[in-house]
């Protein structure tokens, strides 16, 4: 069975914004088995490696380090990867390099991640974020927030780790984000990172 015939990046219902830094997000990202299937191997299977520096700790690893399970595989493809990539490209009007960055993160009670922006010049320009998670509630915190400057108190939009759902941003110096404390349970991301192409 092909890649498109399992529908594994559905990302319907997708909004599109574009302050106070273009970002997207959709409610469902994945089709809901395999985002099930995923979750129970990141629970159970992956590797895992703590990481701490200035403004977070968090476990994480990236995809194209390890040796993945056969039935996941295909998710480090080079068919599979354009895929994404393309859809991120309609979503951003952006023409983005082949060279895609691929890592998961888990958060656990008590970590967090302070606001930052991620820019760094002639680095990352976008991004694409995949939660995956056990049932969530307010009450376990983990809230991922998006600010209208670099103040913590100017939040412009906070959204709950659903289950199956994503976000993706573009990163500029204006792109301020956060991970609120997690109070309780585990929060999984997938992140696809990737480079605007310029034109020569």
């Amino acid at each position: 069975m092909c890649i498109a015939d399992k529908q594994l990046l559905n990302m319907e219902n997708t909004k599109v914004f574009t302050l106070p830094f273009p970002y997207f997000v959709s409610p469902q990202a994945l089709s809901s088995s395999f985002s099930n299937e995923l979750l129970t191997w990141l629970e159970n299977d992956a590797p895992w490696k703590l990481v701490e520096t200035d403004f977070y700790e968090q476990y994480e690893f990236s995809f194209f380090d390890i040796q993945l399970p056969s039935e996941i595989s295909f998710l480090t493809s080079p068919e599979y990867l354009s895929l994404v990539k393309s859809r991120v490209e309609s979503l951003f009007s952006v023409k983005l390099k082949t060279r895609i960055d691929f890592t998961a993160h888990k958060l656990i009670s008590g970590q967090r991640i302070r606001i930052h922006n991620d820019y760094i010049p002639n680095c990352e320009t976008h991004r694409l974020l995949i939660q995956l998670n056990r049932g969530w509630d307010d009450e376990n915190g983990g809230m991922l927030m998006f600010f209208n400057s670099k103040n913590p108190s100017d939040i412009h939009k906070i959204f709950r780790p659903t289950h199956n759902s994503s976000v993706g941003f573009s990163i500029s110096p204006d792109s301020h984000h956060a991970v609120s404390t997690i109070h309780k349970g585990e929060r999984f991301t997938m992140i696809y990172s990737f480079y605007q192409a310029v034109d020569e």
